[in-house]
């Protein structure tokens, strides 16, 4: 039996999956070499990531398993390598594009918008814009989701003064039941809140490993009954971790804003969230500037935390600054009493929380009901202006002199 063709070794080694990128190790470049003679004896040169991968062995059964057993193959011997750190990030890109392409499916509708709430440290009053945003949108006449995937260090239920637990029930239609999220009202809008602060104590501390709050993350998502939201709402962890990545794979559609303040130190670690994002395909709608300065009783104002953080970081990352908010002790109060600044109407805060939550709404990040509707109206008025130019040419046609 003649030799197998180096195409059909490379067609063979497309069934094998690198099991920690979960895509096959043809089309990740991580084969640059394949060698095959006359007699039938097969050298394939593979690369790793690293040159201690744990995975390596389980590639190297998949290699000889596969490989082996194809028509006319004497031998097969594999001979390693590892990437350059240029070859390392292609093949990152080449993960993160394919995991994004194969989504799972999950009970966030399609036409919900979904927004990541994000930052690059701690301590920045991320999940307070996540609150207050979510609540002026809500106040608009929104149906708003909030996910808190802040596993660790969840605080959304008691900025928002939610502390009822989860209940589940069957779905209609299925026999599996589904996580409920805890809703409430804020004017004519809806508010629908799932945090892990809803399924323990709060002074009760979670010590998961990754793989466990990216699992956390993926059951709020599949698990959850979410009604039909206009905005999904997603507040982060810090930095550009696990959940971070589970999250991009997850729901590929997300949309982010960056949080930082004014200080130059936390604008070049908020870089990096805008970097993640960048990675893994997500675009950043923009940056949100928080406790920008605080204005004292006399109307003395006082740049605490420096000036310029925000806009510095909008123009290295190419995005725009959506909303710079100020200080007030209101904001931590608020926050203390479930009480989301964004309803106070005496507030500066407040109002710079509820421009934004219009910006959003009218310009950046419109409802996609929204946007479907105009695109409808759109075709619809083409589609009434051919026919009524068509029927105009039939009538003179019909009145033209013969």
């Amino acid at each position: 039996m003649p030799a197998p063709s180096h195409d059909e070794v490379m067609g063979v080694l497309g069934g094998v999956i690198d099991p920690e990128l979960g895509s096959d190790i043809v089309s990740l470049g991580m084969v640059p070499k394949v060698v095959v003679s006359d007699d039938g004896d097969v050298e394939v040169t593979v690369k790793l990531t690293i040159g201690g991968c744990p995975l390596r062995a389980d590639i190297k059964r998949e290699v000889e398993q596969r490989v082996g057993v194809h028509p006319g193959v004497r031998n097969v011997s594999i001979t390693w390598g590892e990437m350059t750190a240029d070859e390392r990030s292609e093949v990152m890109t080449k993960a993160r594009w394919n995991a994004r392409q194969q989504a799972p499916d999950t009970e966030v509708p399609a036409r919900t918008r979904i927004l990541a709430i994000a930052s690059g440290k701690g301590g920045v009053g991320k999940s307070s814009v996540t609150v207050n945003l979510a609540t002026a949108l809500a106040a608009q006449g929104f149906r708003v989701g909030v996910l808190d995937a802040d596993i660790w260090g969840f605080s959304v239920p008691r900025l928002l003064g939610i502390g009822d637990n989860l209940r589940a029930e069957k779905s209609e239609g299925s026999d599996r039941a589904k996580i409920l999220p805890n809703k409430r009202h804020v004017g004519d809008g809806v508010l629908e809140v799932v945090s892990t602060g809803f399924m323990i104590d709060e002074e009760t501390a979670l010590m998961w490993r990754g793989l466990m709050l990216t699992k956390a993350v993926e059951q709020f998502l599949t698990d959850v009954q979410w009604g039909d939201l206009d905005y999904l709402l997603i507040d982060m962890p810090p930095g550009t971790g696990d959940v971070q990545m589970g999250l991009a794979r997850l729901l590929p559609r997300t949309e982010m804003l960056v949080v930082t303040t004014p200080a130059l130190a936390a604008q070049k670690v908020a870089q990096r969230a805008a970097d993640m994002a960048r990675r893994s395909f997500l675009p950043v709608l923009g940056v949100v500037e928080n406790m920008t300065a605080f204005t004292c009783d006399h109307g003395e104002s006082y740049e605490l935390f420096g000036r310029g953080g925000g806009q510095a970081l909008a123009d290295t990352i190419g995005a725009p600054l959506l909303a710079q908010i100020p200080m007030e002790p209101a904001i931590v109060a608020g926050g203390d009493a479930g009480r989301p600044i964004a309803l106070d109407h005496e507030s500066a805060a407040g109002a710079a929380f509820r421009t934004l939550a219009k910006t959003l709404a009218e310009d950046v990040a419109p409802p996609r009901a929204v946007l479907d509707d105009a695109a409808m109206a759109g075709c619809s008025a083409r589609m009434l202006e051919s026919v009524e130019i068509a029927l105009g040419r039939a009538g003179s046609a019909l009145t033209a002199p013969g």
